[in-house]
């Protein structure tokens, strides 16, 4: 019986999870880089596939009129794209350390945090904040 107690706490230790805070951090300074660069990247190249993949697919059509929500998914990728950074991606790396120095923020998502950064930077304060208090709440 002891055996299956000590058994069943170490595996409740053990088997915890990192946060993504945990992940941060556990990142070098390059890497960090590296992985917003990546984010970055992703997103502007998916942006633009879709972009092709509508302009192919009604291009025959002169009565298609784009709809708003395909302009409110474009706004929302642009959100987690910062132009205020003009390719200083490390900007966006050490924002997030301090991002993620708040303990409150410990449990937020590494792509919903590049999103709330990337609008802080880009001064967009407001929605930023509201951002931040629904992932903190969701988390």
């Amino acid at each position: 019986m002891k055996r299956i107690i000590l058994i069943l706490l170490i595996g409740i230790i053990s088997g915890q999870e990192r946060t993504p805070s945990h992940f941060w951090q556990s990142l070098t300074d390059a890497e960090k880089v590296s992985f917003v660069n990546g984010a970055y990247s992703a997103t502007s190249a998916m942006k633009m596939h879709h972009q092709r993949q509508v302009k192919e697919q009604y291009l025959g059509n002169d009565n298609w009129v784009r709809p708003y929500y395909i302009d409110r998914f474009y706004e929302i990728v642009d959100e987690h794209i910062s132009t205020n950074v003009e390719g200083h991606i490390d900007i966006i790396a050490k924002a997030m350390d301090a991002f993620y120095s708040n303990s409150d923020n410990a449990n937020i998502s590494v792509m919903e945090a590049i999103r709330i950064v990337s609008m802080v930077q880009d001064e967009k304060d407001k929605k930023a904040n509201l951002y931040l208090i629904k992932a903190q709440k969701k988390y």
